[in-house]
């Protein structure tokens, strides 16, 4: 049984023991049941740090030398964050309208949860980069985090061999902290057990209708991105919508099942090399996009990151939105890999504005369901990219 089958199966135990509980047995769920997940989300949160930073630091250095990669690295990497905004952006055009979180009130914990004041935009600009990264790092500042990563990555690979030692050992720290990732996903149906149990308990069975207006907005959102956002790129790429659907069709159904663009990766060569796509570009862009590429992911973060926030009645400034649009971009190369990547990324972008993580157990429950559309679209994103780049090459 995978993961994400214990997952749902997890999420489907706490929502009939919640139920069975009731308002009476809320002190009981809160008391006994609620530790579970306490320890899981803590642990989530010990590893965040060291992860993002970490990874982020590697994926730079993945890109080899600068001068070597030049403009392809160049081209391909800007296309790849430019289409995760856009895609966080369409998230959260969703998230808006659909208004999953609206309404769901959570028993107890909106008169705990108060929105930050928002300060003005600029100065949201001018703290993400840090005066001390060691006290980023200790108080979660995950935007100065994320630029500090970007800055040790460029160095490494601008000062070369001199640098290897250090690389490799941040790469080692990578490595452990992608094991203890899995560690502790392997206990998240436990977590979240623990985490459902006495919301729903608390709450009662209206807390479970929003979730089905979170599927319906991710799903939506993940398919306007790849009509409107790739439709447009794969036009100046000289190619039709239908041309393009049709020979990523393979790739895309088979990211759809397996929710894995790593898994995928193989048959996404094939099918960008049929549509034309050089071998020289597709070996370097296509890897890549398989790493840092999350569009799909990226929309699923805009759409979950408002039903959180509507969850505890915080209503989010200009900022915060530009905080999720530049967190969640970013995040997509800091999590390359991690298993559970989107539930990282998302816990991320809750950390970054400050709300609340719990609200994610409801999310970790049908993450599976929200994992497929999201998996599908990365892959399309990366066969998208690899044809544009191609074009631009050969002009």
């Amino acid at each position: 049984m995978n993961l994400s089958t214990k997952i749902l199966i997890g999420l489907a135990l706490g929502i009939i023991a919640g139920l069975q509980l009731g308002a009476e047995g809320t002190a009981f769920a809160k008391t006994y049941i609620g530790p579970l997940g306490t320890i899981f989300m803590n642990m989530i949160k010990m590893v965040i740090v060291p992860l993002v930073f970490s990874s982020l630091v590697i994926g730079c250095t993945a890109l080899g030398d600068i001068k070597k990669v030049g403009r392809i690295g160049v081209k391909t990497v800007a296309l790849y964050l430019l289409t995760t905004a856009f895609a966080i952006v369409i998230g959260l055009a969703f998230g808006t309208m659909f208004q999953p979180g609206a309404g769901m009130s959570m028993a107890g914990v909106n008169a705990k949860v108060a929105a930050k004041a928002a300060p003005p935009l600029m100065k949201v600009i001018t703290d993400i980069f840090p005066t001390n990264p060691l006290e980023a790092m200790v108080k979660a500042n995950m935007l100065q985090i994320i630029v500090f990563s970007l800055f040790v990555g460029c160095g490494i690979t601008a000062v070369g061999e001199k640098a290897d030692y250090f690389k490799h050992a941040i790469d080692g720290l990578a490595e452990v902290c992608y094991k203890i990732v899995g560690f502790i996903m392997t206990l998240a149906p436990l977590g979240v057990f623990g985490l459902i149990t006495p919301v729903v308990a608390a709450n009662g069975p209206a807390v479970l209708l929003p979730l089905l207006k979170v599927i319906l907005a991710v799903y939506l959102a993940c398919l306007v991105h790849a009509v409107v956002v790739y439709g447009s790129l794969v036009k100046i790429a000289g190619f039709s919508l239908s041309e393009f659907v049709k020979g990523v069709a393979p790739a895309s159904l088979m990211a759809f099942s397996s929710c894995s663009s790593g898994g995928t990766l193989p048959l996404t060569m094939t099918c960008a090399r049929k549509l034309g796509v050089s071998k020289e570009i597709s070996s370097f862009v296509l890897p890549l996009g398989a790493t840092i590429n999350m569009d799909g992911t990226a929309a699923y973060q805009g759409v979950c990151a408002l039903f959180i926030a509507q969850v505890y009645g915080i209503e989010l400034t200009g900022a915060q939105y530009f905080t999720i649009i530049v967190t969640g971009t970013l995040a997509s190369i800091g999590t390359a890999g991690v298993p559970g990547a989107g539930f990282i990324m998302l816990t991320m972008i809750l950390t970054a504005l400050g709300l609340p993580l719990e609200a994610s157990a409801l999310i970790a429950g049908i993450d599976r369901i929200l994992d497929m559309p999201r998996t599908s679209v990365n892959v399309t994103g990366d066969v998208c990219v690899s044809l544009l780049v191609d074009k631009t090459e050969t002009k």
